[in-house]
């Protein structure tokens, strides 16, 4: 029987991808000046994640194990083709803004990675879920981080969500704190690398908090089930 609970844990906290494993972390660390740019990003690679993870479980019983890595490939490109297509019509100036980096979305180690590790040995349902909270998982720290940098760079919030959303969005902007420069290094690839580095040790040490505590947890519980025992 499928764990839903297990698989939305580790997609989004336990074996987060951005976070944990890892992966991604060019487009990750390139994109993410700002939530709008972040945001546009994260949703594009959710959206090819869970239909790659969907369309690899269906096939996976079809596909010979000796070429089943170009079909994962040619699955993943014409789903990211059709997002970046989208993103054409309906979003033009995010498409610019993310510019190579959506058609990047095809060598994305999360993406290949969930399909080879999980979708092809999985029912379809679970691996479907399952690229749903590994997209989430990655979709959050891409908007996290943005938005440490976007505040920290230029004191702003979703700057530029017309971009995404059109021009009503323009109105969802907030000034933070008002900056008479840019602090640039926050904007620019050094300020990407220290922020994820900082969110990552920020997670260890929640995990060691978590970890420290259970111990103490089945010690009691031991300790109690040997008084009811003896009782």
């Amino acid at each position: 029987m499928t764990n839903y609970r297990e698989i939305a844990w580790q997609g989004l906290w336990k074996n987060n991808p951005g976070l944990v494993q890892l992966l991604g972390l060019c487009p990750l660390l390139a994109v993410t000046a700002t939530v709008t740019n972040a945001l546009g990003l994260g949703v594009a690679t959710l959206l090819v994640l869970v239909g790659s993870n969907l369309l690899v479980s269906l096939v996976r019983n079809f596909v010979p194990k000796e070429i089943r890595i170009p079909v994962f490939v040619m699955i993943i490109a014409a789903l990211v083709t059709c997002v970046q297509l989208l993103i054409n019509a309906y979003a033009y100036g995010l498409y610019l803004s993310l510019g190579i980096f959506l058609p990047l979305i095809v060598t994305n180690c999360v993406i290949i990675g969930r399909a080879e590790a999980f979708a092809s040995r999985n029912n379809v349902s679970s691996a479907a879920f399952d690229g749903l909270m590994m997209g989430l998982g990655f979709t959050a720290i891409l908007v996290v981080l943005g938005a440490v940098r976007e505040v920290l760079g230029q004191g702003t919030l979703f700057d530029g969500a017309e971009l995404l959303l059109g021009d009503w969005a323009s109105a969802l902007t907030i000034q933070v704190f008002q900056l008479d420069s840019h602090f640039l290094i926050a904007m620019l690839p050094p300020g990407a690398f220290i922020a994820m580095g900082l969110l990552i040790a920020l997670k260890n040490v929640i995990d060691a908090k978590l970890e420290s505590r259970q111990p103490k947890q089945q010690s009691e519980a031991i300790a109690r089930a040997r008084i009811t025992k003896v009782s």
